[in-house]
């Protein structure tokens, strides 16, 4: 079996917090990419992707099952909260927001096994 990027098995921060970010990240001429159509007013200087406005609902940028098979649909495009929340072990270390998620939706947190390929393990 192909080793899986643990996010694309996951998407459960996707449906745990609200993702605010700065109103520029959605202005094409100040280099902004996030997709206008996909956000929100939050107040004078922030905007917030529609769906996570509580944080009990699902990004509206969110495809697929939450952990089961998800992907990002501006995964590219995506704003600078999402961007900064690394999983739990990506980089050497735990993640308390990626593991609150993943307990929030019935998954346990991750581990550094969880970020070696099955050819890893072969060797």
């Amino acid at each position: 079996m192909p080793w899986i990027h643990p996010c694309l098995r996951c998407g459960a921060c996707c449906a745990t917090y609200r993702v605010a970010f700065y109103w520029t990240e959605a202005e094409p001429h100040l280099g902004g990419r996030v997709p206008r159509d996909l956000a929100s007013k939050l107040d004078p200087h922030r905007l917030v992707m529609r769906g996570t406005e509580t944080g009990t609902e699902r990004c509206i940028a969110l495809q697929g099952r939450i952990g089961d098979r998800t992907t990002c649909g501006i995964y590219d495009r995506r704003p600078s909260p999402c961007r900064e929340l690394a999983p739990s072990w990506e980089y050497g270390e735990p993640s308390p927001q990626c593991d609150r998620a993943r307990l929030r939706h019935g998954l346990p947190p991750l581990t550094p096994e969880d970020w070696q390929s099955p050819d890893a393990t072969a060797a």
